[in-house]
């Protein structure tokens, strides 16, 4: 993984100093809230319902396990024990106070961490898939391009005040894990016709008020032209995008008001001006940066392990884990696995401090020193041989990550909701453990197979699930929370949106509702070999929307 240099260390130490005066002046009264707000901002701190947050980047969402052990030191000295992984690979404290914020910067600084641009008008953490450099279908890893897009963003004199944030993320792979066209920007890596690496590129996605799927602009952009393609678009943004409004001040309004042909046009008119000022990338630049995530030396073993098949024959639990949470590594003998952090009846994204400091254990022992963050709130361990997968399961068994069920139905997407986040306006936790005790992961939940529900407790759409299969938008009518649900949306390569079903369902009927959306699937599918998703582009919104109202639902 990447590693600092003097001049990154300097930067965030000089960053955390700087902040470390500014709050000093807050809490000696010499700055209001007010005129404090912009610059906590900038360090990651916000104010949310009961206390302030601090939200902390992960760069593509890798970990080594000297940074995840800094991180259970953090929950467990500066927060209430536990920490939130977030649909943006970060991590969030909800309980710091405010006089502790630079000291945890500090040590966050110490493992080369930070919380810049995590917050604010910027361009944020740039996201990954979960499995790159390691999953078995990848075409190149995308996680030196993320590198080389944070290293060119952070901090731009230029685009440090976007007329809204700005969010990119790179997938490496033809089975899109990194929800790219759902971002403002989204590259997939690719190949030409000549074996030459580069870019389709994707512009305009975006969830919240508006959700809109990206427009593909460009079918391949040449490795090189990375940055200059990216500051392209992002000047084109930063001179057009609305200012008098945030609701439209996203880019995915300018781009699908203007349309593909003129949006595609106006990128392509800045490019060539912006190619004129030499923004291509070396190539030894991008072999410098590729060196830092080489693949560990892992010993090719055989495909199969006797040891694995053993333990799953007379272990029906462990079966089931490496059925579903454990994924084929592009070397032989050796699997990429995914602890889910979905417990049944649990919080999604949260895991104590000793739960983390079992986790970097874990990867030390076991995989390579590394740890990734899913955008789906999940940990991976990506380089773990077969052979110990007994050894890993049962550790995380006794932790209580063991739970397998990831893309069940219980691996549910949920923002923090009214439990903490002073914009929501409904609860979104109690939903999703309600459901998750409603289906828990045993034969039912393998007997539905992959379905991915997704719950937000605001319009803004932290929760996703304008790309759920199923889901879930809680909101405020009249002093009573409701729940609106929608179906069909998904953010992989076949990226689609959700449709609304009809009219929302209180808090206590929310949880029947989905029960009756999964039981019409489950009539209505072909076979079992039949996804959620499939079986939904086939049948329509019909079936579902009669099993839901025409009965006597209870939609308000």
């Amino acid at each position: 993984m990447y590693r600092y240099d003097e001049f990154d260390a300097q930067f965030v130490a000089e960053r955390v100093a700087q902040f470390r005066d500014q709050t000093a002046r807050r809490l000696s009264g010499e700055l209001t809230e007010e005129q404090f707000k912009l610059h906590r901002l900038m360090n990651g701190v916000y104010l949310q319902l009961h206390a302030y947050m601090l939200r902390v980047a992960i760069p593509y969402g890798v970990l080594s396990s000297t940074q995840l052990r800094k991180l259970a030191h953090i929950a467990r000295r500066y927060d209430k024990g536990f920490g939130h992984f977030t649909t943006r690979q970060n991590i969030q404290y909800n309980w710091p106070a405010l006089k502790d914020c630079p000291d945890i910067l500090d040590e966050l600084a110490s493992v080369e961490m930070h919380a810049i641009q995590t917050s604010g008008n910027c361009i944020r953490n740039v996201t990954a898939d979960q499995f790159a450099g390691a999953a078995a279908d990848e075409v190149a890893d995308p996680r030196p391009y993320a590198e080389i897009l944070r290293q060119w963003s952070s901090l731009h004199p230029e685009y440090s005040f976007l007329p809204r944030k700005f969010k990119i993320a790179v997938t490496g792979a033809p089975r899109d894990r990194a929800a790219i066209q759902v971002h403002d920007i989204g590259y997939q890596v690719v190949r030409n016709g000549k074996g030459e690496t580069g870019f389709a590129v994707y512009v305009g996605g975006g969830q919240g008020r508006t959700p809109m799927v990206a427009l593909k602009i460009r079918d391949f952009l040449p490795e090189a032209e990375l940055l200059a393609y990216t500051d392209a678009i992002v000047r084109v943004y930063n001179l057009e995008g609305r200012r008098d409004n945030k609701y439209k001040a996203r880019i995915k309004i300018l781009v699908h008001e203007k349309g593909a042909a003129a949006i595609t046009a106006a990128v392509e008119a800045e490019f060539a001006k912006v190619l004129e000022r030499n923004l291509t990338l070396p190539e030894g630049d991008i072999l410098a940066i590729q060196s830092y995530f080489a693949l560990p030396d892992l010993a090719a073993k055989p495909p199969r392990s006797e040891t694995v098949e053993a333990r799953r024959a007379r272990d029906a639990a462990f079966d089931r884990f490496v059925a579903v949470n454990v994924t084929p590594h592009k070397v032989a003998g050796h699997g990429v696995v995914t602890i889910s952090l979905k417990p049944i009846g649990g919080i999604p994204g949260d895991a104590t401090a000793e739960q983390m400091d079992l986790v970097a254990d874990l990867a030390e022992r076991f995989s390579a020193d590394e740890i990734r963050v899913s955008h789906e709130q999940n940990l991976v361990l990506p380089h773990v041989a077969l052979d110990d997968l007994p050894t890993v399961y049962d550790a995380l068994q006794a932790a209580a990550l063991a739970t397998a069920n990831a893309g069940l139905v219980t691996d549910i997407i949920a923002c923090p909701g009214l439990d903490y986040c002073a914009l929501a306006t409904a609860r979104s936790i109690p939903v999703a453990q309600r459901i998750s005790e409603r289906f828990g992961d045993g034969a039912r939940a393998q007997e539905i197979g992959e379905l991915k529900i997704k719950i937000s407790g605001c319009i803004n759409a932290c929760g996703h699930h304008h790309v759920g299969h199923i889901g879930i938008l809680g909101l405020e009518r009249k002093g009573v929370e409701t729940y609106q649900i929608t179906l069909g949306g998904t953010a992989d390569e076949t990226c689609s949106l959700g449709t609304l079903t009809g009219p929302g369902f209180s808090s206590e009927d929310v949880v029947d509702a989905v029960e009756t959306v999964v039981n019409t699937y489950i009539s209505v599918r072909r076979d079992t070999s039949e996804d959620f998703l499939s079986t939904y582009r086939r049948v329509g919104m019909a079936p579902f929307k009669q099993a839901l109202y025409d009965a006597g639902g209870a939609g308000i």
